[in-house]
């Protein structure tokens, strides 16, 4: 089967948040063999750098938190810098919360769910968008979750903010389309992935 890949995305440039590990790492390593050259962003510099030097370039391991908008914006410059610009974004970094009632998570773990769950699409939509919509074509895929469609209990505020992922995709891929740029979410039920 390996060998009858079809390379559907030989010549491609993406970049993968949260690339070092679980789903991440997954997207990352089937990209790479269906010809993409990939970003693997993460957190954890040194397994995003280690993944990448799987893949074939360790330079494409960077360390980054997409919640922080310098970070997003340096990122931005190595993917120019490197790759010449990207045509895939694939916005998976994620956290979570151990389940609890809504009304004793702490404010800390709430802040750190949005900003990594959905400020960084916003983040990387500002960083990445305008030259998509510049070379005529782009694809974006939001990595949401079950829990956004169809919650689980004591996980409120991490299924608020993947229905927000959820609806923020629709309303990118409307605005996006006139430009040839998709956008799409995905919503995987679980995996083996760090908080």
């Amino acid at each position: 089967m390996e060998g009858n890949r079809s390379k559907r995305l030989e010549g491609k440039r993406a970049i993968v948040t949260g690339g070092a590990s679980g789903f991440g790492a997954g997207i990352a390593r089937r990209f790479a063999e269906e010809g993409a050259r990939v970003i693997v962003a993460d957190l954890n510099g040194d397994a995003a750098r280690a993944l990448a030097a799987e893949l074939g370039d360790a330079d494409l391991g960077v360390k980054v938190d997409v919640s922080s908008a310098a970070d997003v914006a340096a990122l931005a410059e190595t993917a120019e810098r490197l790759l010449g610009g990207v045509d895939i974004v694939v916005n998976n970094a994620g956290v979570g919360h151990t389940p609890q009632p809504l009304d004793e998570l702490s404010d800390e773990a709430f802040d750190r769910i949005a900003a990594v769950n959905m400020r960084s699409i916003y983040l990387m939509s500002k960083a990445f968008v305008p030259a998509m919509k510049a070379q005529g074509s782009g694809a974006i895929l939001n990595i949401a979750s079950t829990g956004g469609v169809s919650p689980r209990p004591n996980l409120t505020w991490y299924n608020a903010s993947k229905g927000w992922v959820i609806t923020a995709t629709r309303a990118m891929a409307v605005e996006l389309a006139p430009f040839q740029v998709r956008v799409n979410a995905l919503n995987p039920v679980a995996g083996d992935t760090p908080c």
